[in-house]
């Protein structure tokens, strides 16, 4: 009796083991419910899409959902992420086996209200799933899932380390098999090569043929396994991938050379097949340790959520998961730890690296005293041991949201990438297409099999898709990792390539170029001054105005003394008064002279602290904003790489003035609102610039939603991870020159790869045509293109 297939899953199955519904047979009620679900979704293109690829059975897709269900609360404790009011997780889709597995996912999860965002890999099968918890929740997600055949994971950093692992494994013994075979294979070649100088008998050759015969084999389908799986999988969706070049080519000479080797009719190629696969597999294995390394960063930040903390209970300290620990608990830090989780500091003390988060090099002391008990989770002890209160769980700590940035940054791909995946995409159609021309032509003009066989098998596997489809990705992966070494976090890995291109800067000048801390600029004194009473005066004053006068004096008087006041008055947005000795002390704005009749001069053009001794103004002190450290370095550096700088701010002009002549900045716009900024970079880009806007993310918000790129200087703060494209972990504009030249590096190193991956192929392909390269070399010609890809692609790290 024949087989029958079920509708839904493809498999076979005798007759009597199929149930009917509806005219169509099944294997299982789950099938027949899939199947149900799909047709009635308007999903039934899924079958089209399909082909002959088969599926699971899907049985038991209710008892999984069920223990979905189950274990809700701790996959909503450990795996989803709250941000801007949303839902995100990140699944492992077990079950998908293509494209159109892929395509059925986001369909069915995109038809349900609620879902926002569905973004899946088909390489790791990982889903990134974003969500509205008012209209949908993560069961019903599981739930839809399940309903169409598939079984989903909440995505585990050590359950996929372990699997690496294990794949790992697999690889180095192929790469055992592939070298030994095919050392043994050359040393063989090298004989029959010398035979054709010294004589060799028939039976002698066929022998050796017959050897390489069984040592190509194992090289061949067993170190090549993954090319001929990648190449299946290609087949498959109709499309055509290197792996399909590289198991074209082999699968050709290898079957050519045993008809020639039984046949006795032309020459073998077993060591071309043996070293081919070799060659790639070697370039496929420094290719892998190169991205390792590249994505070495963000690894490393995944598995500290596997580390345990030590979590204190009266007196008895126990090891726990991070994930596990609750809001409230105790946790001890000694001397070489990580913190894992926020929290405040309630007993002992410490000094922190805090390099991975703000960049800054000098530790950070951190007790229970207030003002310096905030405890962030990143930080490494240093020397010494406390004990802090857990504020909130992984998931929402600092160090998890970093993680999240730099994941969602690299699962997005540049504009740049768009390009050199559409040509890879029709590469190796056009390269088959070449290969088959070439063989006919060399067929044509020597009638000869083997010669034409052999030039086109060059043709195949000199050509390389490959170093064009890493050209991108491998650059971006080392540069969000450089970025992140120097505090820098690139929300998507797009904005690599717009921050390279942006070629006007504009700062909002509080909080970015300067610190918004007062100093004294001008000081001048009538002959009679009293420093000591000036001092007392604004000693008895928080006002930042007479903090900064207070500095001034203590930097450039020696001997300051406080002398006892009396009738001490503070008088809001005016000043300070009070008599030392019955002699009538006053010191504040230029308001508040005038109105004492004690100044009819000229008015004031900046900040002004007037200090009046006996009913005489004793002393006048111009004030301006302090730059930050290394302003004036970033605004150089920016305009030596050819951007046009400007500065907006809601100071006075004359104020605006000071701080731009001090920093070198042409273009100046003072008394600007938030709409004025927001106007300002709207003209900008309708007159064609691409506009990086600098700013703290709090009162020029919309200006930052305007500009090409958006850049927030601060630690990581929520407003400022949510406002802009890039965040600079440390407070220092240094990092914003730092973050431009890593963008114009990377986007010159994709460039570049682009360039050479394009001129290798023109290059060689001819030559691979003209029969001037035999497969051997191609193989290692081609491997050697990816290798340098990759390489160069490294020197993103570089910090020059």
């Amino acid at each position: 009796m024949g087989k029958f297939k079920c509708a839904h899953c493809r498999g076979e199955f005798e007759r009597k083991a199929l149930i009917e519904r509806g005219g169509e047979l099944f294997c299982c009620e789950g099938c027949a419910g899939v199947y149900e679900i799909l047709n009635s979704s308007g999903l039934g293109e899924f079958y089209e899409r399909l082909g002959k690829t088969t599926l699971n059975p899907a049985r038991g897709a209710k008892n999984a959902a069920q223990k979905s269900q189950e274990d809700l609360a701790a996959i909503y404790q450990n795996y989803v992420k709250n941000e801007n009011g949303f839902s995100k997780i990140s699944l492992i889709i077990e079950g998908i086996h293509c494209s159109a597995c892929v395509w059925l996912n986001e369909k069915i999860l995109f038809a349900q209200k609620g879902i926002l965002e569905v973004n899946i890999n088909s390489v790791n099968n990982k889903a990134l799933i974003v969500w509205d918890e008012n209209e949908v929740n993560l069961a019903q997600i599981f739930a839809l899932i399940h309903s169409v055949g598939y079984e989903p994971y909440p995505y585990d950093a050590q359950a996929q380390e372990q699997r690496l692992a294990g794949q790992r494994r697999e690889f180095y013994a192929r790469l055992l098999v592939g070298i030994f075979c095919t050392m043994n294979i050359m040393w063989l070649a090298v004989a029959q090569y010398g035979g054709y100088f010294t004589g060799m008998r028939a039976d002698v050759r066929s022998i050796i043929n017959f050897a390489e015969f069984i040592l190509a084999t194992p090289v061949l389908f067993y170190t090549g396994s993954g090319f001929f799986r990648g190449a299946w999988g290609a087949l498959k969706n109709k499309t055509q991938n290197m792996d399909s070049l590289i198991v074209t080519g082999t699968l050709a000479a290898y079957i050519f050379s045993i008809y020639a080797m039984f046949s006795r009719r032309g020459e073998t190629y077993f060591d071309s097949v043996a070293m081919i696969i070799t060659f790639v597999f070697i370039g496929k294995y420094l290719e892998i340790l190169s991205k390792k390394k590249a994505a070495d960063t963000l690894d490393n930040l995944n598995s500290l959520n596997l580390n345990s903390v030590s979590v204190k209970n009266g007196d008895e300290i126990t090891l726990k998961s991070a994930q596990e620990v609750r809001v409230g608990e105790l946790v001890v830090v000694r001397a070489g730890e990580r913190v894992l989780l926020d929290g405040i500091v309630i007993s002992g003390a410490a000094s922190f690296d805090l390099s991975s988060l703000s960049g800054e090099s000098a530790p950070a002391y951190l007790s229970a005293k207030e003002g310096e008990n905030e405890i962030k989770s990143g930080s490494v002890c240093v020397d010494g041991t406390l004990v802090y209160k857990v504020g909130a769980v992984f998931s929402e700590s600092v160090l998890a949201r970093i993680i999240n940035l730099l994941e969602t940054a690299a699962a997005k791909k540049p504009r740049i990438q768009a390009l050199a995946d559409a040509i890879a995409a029709r590469f190796s159609a056009a390269i088959t297409a070449l290969a088959l021309a070439t063989f006919a032509f060399w067929f044509w003009r020597t009638g000869e099999l083997s010669a034409a066989l052999i030039v086109a098998i060059s043709v195949v596997v000199i050509s390389c898709p490959c170093a064009l489809g890493l050209a991108t990705p491998v650059s971006t992966l080392v540069a969000l990792g450089a970025g992140f070494r120097r505090g820098i976090l690139f929300k998507e890995a797009r904005i690599i390539e717009s921050l390279a291109k942006c070629d006007t800067a504009v700062f909002d000048k509080t909080g970015t170029l300067t610190s918004g801390r007062l100093k004294v600029s001008k000081f001048t004194h009538a002959g009679k001054f009293d420093a000591n009473a000036l001092f007392s005066l604004v000693s008895g004053s928080d006002h930042p105005v007479s903090r900064a006068v207070g500095k001034y004096l203590r930097a450039n008087f020696r001997d300051l003394k406080l002398l006892e006041l009396s009738g001490f008055e503070n008088i809001a947005a005016r000043g300070t008064q009070a008599k030392l000795d019955g002699i009538n002390l006053a010191g504040g704005s230029e308001k508040f002279m005038r109105e004492l009749g004690l100044y009819d001069g000229e008015a004031a053009r900046g900040t002004c602290y007037f200090f009046a001794e006996d009913g005489q103004i004793a002393a006048v002190f111009e004030l301006e904003e302090s730059l930050k450290e290394g302003a004036k370095e970033c605004v150089d550096a920016l305009k030596n790489a050819g951007m046009r700088v400007a500065m907006l701010t809601g100071d006075n002009e004359y104020a605006a003035k000071r701080v731009a002549e001090g920093l070198g900045v042409g273009e100046t716009v003072a008394n600007a609102l938030p709409t004025d900024k927001a106007a300002y970079v709207e003209r900008l880009a309708q007159q064609g610039r691409n506009v990086l806007m600098v700013g703290d993310g709090i009162n020029d918000a919309a200006a930052l939603a305007l500009s090409s790129v958006a850049v927030c200087m601060g630690s990581g703060a929520a407003v400022s991870i949510a406002k802009s494209d890039v965040v600079l972990m440390r407070d220092d504009p240094a990092s914003l020159a730092a973050a431009v030249a890593l963008a114009r590096r990377t986007y010159c190193i994709v460039r570049q790869n682009l360039a050479f991956s394009l001129v290798y192929n023109a290059v060689t392909i001819p030559l691979a045509m003209a029969g001037y390269v035999a497969p051997a070399v191609a193989a290692l010609s081609m491997s050697l293109s990816s290798v340098a890809v990759v390489l160069n692609a490294m020197r993103a790290r570089s910090e020059r």
